[in-house]
């Protein structure tokens, strides 16, 4: 038997008809119908069009008068939308729909997927964490990401800045979900526009949004239910002692999930949230066998680490840069240090510049008791 909001449905489901589909998104997509609403008027009706035939009513009992449900006419433009983009709709209780997310309370109604849907069939596991990520803590989500990948799992995440965006590059190679807050044409940030088509492309997009949809704050702790939901374990690298990481490891214990976490050093503020989750029971993680342990899958012996190339030795500098641009090369360079000491090299690598503008704006911040600097070529902050 299913357990998930449809209880009865049969295993493998049955292909919705079109009219139900459209019956589904006109349903979810009527005022005041979120997917709590939806279920429990499926449950209490027998459908979702039964349910979208008794809404004016329920509306009028309730004291809200002449409520209409979302018109046909919407439906079908965003589903006209949907094709032009590629994209396909998944419906709770039909065929392709994610096993997993179907168990939780909150199961999206419906979900729009551009990209391979089969990989919402595989083992997931998701990644996430703070979007103002360390270079340890990107390289850490790079690893994991790679490691896990290697090993047979998709991974899941948020597409947001940081450590969502380094899980999703780093796995794009063997399989990638980004659940996105607003529209599947809607990409935020704007700057992950070319990952977001890469991930069209080799790896699956996912969102329960209509077409059009600009995100607003309410719905990223709603992405988030899903990319844990679709998981089998969370895995949180780095997050604030407030974040929305958390809300995301809150949610993968509220839905049963395995939740780990990498943990960080005391000081750095961008570990509080990890070390605040081991404190409370999640698993500790050092590397992705970790994870696979736990899970119960054999792990493939992970590569060796190669030895990194020198960066080559910084010239002369002509000319000194206006100070506006100086001052946000520090800013970026403090946002990717922390008190864990870090390769200069990876350090110059992970920030995008050159050596040459890099080294002697390191020597500043040295001098300035902003950075440290320690044996071997490693650098933290204080």
């Amino acid at each position: 038997m299913n357990s998930g909001p449809y209880p009865d449905c049969p295993l493998p489901p049955r292909p919705l008809a079109e009219a139900e589909q459209i019956a589904c998104l006109r349903l979810i997509r009527s005022r005041r119908v979120g997917p709590a609403t939806f279920h429990r008027l499926v449950a209490e009706h027998g459908s979702a069009a039964a349910a979208l035939a008794a809404l004016p009513e329920i509306a009028r009992a309730a004291g809200v008068e002449r409520y209409e449900p979302c018109p046909e006419a919407v439906v079908l433009q965003e589903i006209r939308a949907a094709r032009a983009q590629g994209a396909r709709l998944l419906c709770l209780g039909g065929p392709g729909y994610p096993a997993l997310l179907a168990e939780i309370a909150d199961a999206p109604p419906v979900l729009w997927v551009k990209g391979d849907p089969a990989l919402l069939a595989r083992p997931v596991v998701g990644l996430v964490g703070a979007r103002n990520a360390s270079s340890l803590g990107g390289r850490m989500a790079r690893r994991l990401a790679e490691s896990l990948g290697e090993a047979g799992f998709v991974i899941a995440s948020g597409l947001a800045r940081g450590i969502d965006a380094e899980a999703h590059r780093a796995s794009l190679p063997t399989g990638t979900v980004a659940v996105v807050a607003g529209g599947l044409d809607v990409v935020y940030p704007p700057e992950h526009a070319g990952l977001a088509a890469e991930i069209a492309e080799k790896g699956c997009l996912l969102s329960e949004q209509p077409f059009g949809l600009e995100p607003q704050a309410r719905h990223f702790p709603q992405r988030n239910r899903i990319v844990s939901g679709l998981s089998r374990a969370l895995v949180v690298v780095e997050a604030a002692a407030r974040s929305g990481s958390l809300i995301t490891a809150k949610e993968a214990a509220d839905q049963g999930r395995e939740v780990f976490a990498v943990p960080g050093h005391p000081f750095d503020a961008r570990a509080a949230g990890c070390n605040h989750l081991i404190r409370e029971g999640a698993t500790l993680v050092r590397s992705a066998a970790d994870v696979i342990e736990a899970l119960g899958v054999v792990a493939p012996p992970e590569p060796p680490l190669a030895v990194p190339d020198l960066p080559p030795l910084p010239g002369p500098v002509s000319q000194r840069r206006p100070l506006r641009d100086i001052a946000a090369l520090h800013r970026l360079i403090l946002d990717r240090l922390s008190p864990s000491p870090v390769a200069e090299d990876q350090l110059i690598r992970d920030l995008a510049v050159s050596a040459a503008e890099v080294t002697p704006e390191l020597l500043t911040l040295e001098l300035e008791g902003q950075v440290i600097r320690q044996p071997g070529g490693l650098i933290c902050r204080p």
